[in-house]
Formats: C-alpha cells, sequence, structure tokens
C-alpha cells in the first residue's frame, strides 16, 4: 500500500477527514472529531498508528513481530504502529484501519454512529 492509498482509504468512511495538529508532516485521520489513524505518509518505512482491541493488539504483535509493535506515542494498551511497506498483506492492513475507525465509531454517541450507518 503506497501513502496515497493509505491516505485514500482512510479517508473513504464516513465523515473520515485529514487534520494536521502536530505538524505538517504527521497526517491525522479523524471521525467527528476522534483520532482512529495517525501516519508520516512521507516516512519510510511507511507506518500507521491504528486503535486496536487491546487482546487483539497483543496477538498481532506476537503474530507479526517487527511490523505491528505498541504504538508509537500513543497508548500502548489500545493502539498499534503497523508497518505498511508490503511486508502484511494489504488486506490484513485495511481489516487493520478499518477495524481502528469502527473502534472509534463504537465509542460516539448512538445519535451520531447511526448517522453515519454504523450501529
Amino acid at each position: 500500500m503506497t501513502p496515497d492509498e493509505l491516505r485514500a482509504f482512510c479517508l473513504s468512511f464516513n465523515e473520515a477527514v485529514e487534520d494536521f495538529p502536530f505538524n505538517p508532516d504527521t497526517s491525522v485521520f479523524k471521525v467527528l472529531g476522534k483520532v482512529f489513524a495517525l501516519s508520516h505518509l512521507g516516512g519510510r518505512p511507511l507506518t500507521v498508528n491504528l486503535k486496536c482491541d487491546p487482546e487483539d493488539a497483543v496477538r498481532l504483535r506476537e503474530e507479526h513481530p517487527g511490523l505491528v509493535v505498541p504504538g508509537w506515542h500513543m497508548n500502548k494498551r489500545h493502539w498499534n504502529t503497523v508497518t505498511v511497506d508490503g511486508s502484511l498483506p494489504g488486506r490484513l492492513v485495511r481489516e487493520l484501519v478499518e477495524d481502528s475507525y469502527d473502534l472509534v465509531v463504537a465509542g460516539l454517541p448512538r445519535a451520531e454512529r447511526l448517522r453515519l450507518d454504523r450501529p
């Protein structure tokens, strides 16, 4: 997955926006003001921080050592940093991004979830 493909995929979700609150190099993808992905799209290797269920986070780190690690500058229990350099299957990366979006949406008030068409 290229940086442009990662950006496009993150922005493909309902109400997803890209913001740069930290610096002009760090893309922060949000849904209704809540972060679901962060990436320095110009970084090599390309990585993305994604929210993850704590049990899944540990399992993914064990299954993909060095490619899925505790979230850099994030709550290590709930966030992973995922390397997006082609070493992981693209399908898995897309699933992890979607899971992150879904976890953030699940924490939104019911009315906002329904508006996003994700009960």
